[in-house]
């Protein structure tokens, strides 16, 4: 249990109606000698799906696997949309963990150990070998790219209705973006790190097209490092927006804070 309360937060840290996106067809777009969607183009068809909403709730079942166990939790997700985000994970009903996360700080403590942390975005980027702000991980739970795209650049390959992006801007840092080209929403996302021999990939299954948002039913994270791998699966049961949210966060007396230096 300790792990998987653990493994999940940090992890999150880390990474009925027709579709409202604006889609053009190839044969209108800016094309490569290839015949297919620049990248420039591909990314912003990604930016046309409605993104709208002030509050997003979601209750999934998590399940975490490792070479050596598998464990299922529930996760609970509140988010304030660009303002916070509150992560409670629980194990039959009792709460194990929970994080508050905002543009400018992450809290978060787990019960097993008795633990906490409190600080920023340096700090815990530094902690776990790769660059995290709050934009990140909103979208990664949104199932958008992680990065903003617009500011990067990018080699577009079309295969088998999926565009792919390859970020050519940093040679030990790998990142792809896979995109599918009907509705250019992200199917697939990976950032690879050369030098540490680390990669992580985040998958998206089964979109549904809300009035505010286009959302997948499941979210599946896998890291792979000299230590070992790791598998998370996410599985969004029930989702609402909209609607008043409380995000109550308060550190258990008692506990022990851990310090990152």
């Amino acid at each position: 249990m300790k792990r998987i309360a653990i493994v999940v937060l940090i992890t999150l840290f880390m990474v009925s109606c027709k579709s409202k996106a604006i889609a053009v067809a190839a044969s209108n777009a800016p094309t490569t000698e290839a015949g297919y969607m620049t990248s420039k183009k591909i990314i912003e068809n990604h930016y046309n799906n409605k993104n709208q909403f002030s509050t997003l709730y979601i209750k999934s079942n998590a399940r975490y696997a490792d070479n050596k166990q598998t464990q299922n939790v529930t996760a609970e997700i509140k988010i304030k949309k660009d303002e916070q985000i509150l992560v409670s994970i629980r194990f039959l009903g009792i709460t194990m963990a929970k994080a508050l996360i905002t543009p400018k700080s992450v809290n978060y403590y787990e019960k097993i150990n008795g633990s906490y942390f409190e600080g920023d975005f340096s700090s815990l980027s530094q902690w776990l070998g790769t660059d995290l702000d709050y934009s990140k991980i909103q979208n990664m739970l949104l199932g958008e790219a992680i990065d903003d795209l617009t500011k990067g650049k990018y080699l577009e390959s079309l295969l088998e209705q999926t565009y792919r992006l390859d970020d050519t801007s940093n040679t030990n840092t790998k990142k792809s973006f896979f995109l599918d080209a009907d509705k250019f929403l992200v199917k697939k996302q990976e950032i690879t790190q050369t030098a540490e021999e680390r990669m992580i990939k985040v998958a998206y299954a089964d979109n549904i097209v809300y009035k505010e948002v286009t959302l997948p039913t499941s979210v599946q994270i896998n890291t792979f490092q000299k230590k070992g791998n790791t598998e998370i699966n996410l599985d969004y049961n029930t989702v609402t927006f909209n609607e008043e949210l409380s995000f109550p966060y308060s550190v258990p007396n008692g506990y022990k804070r851990i310090i990152i230096k």
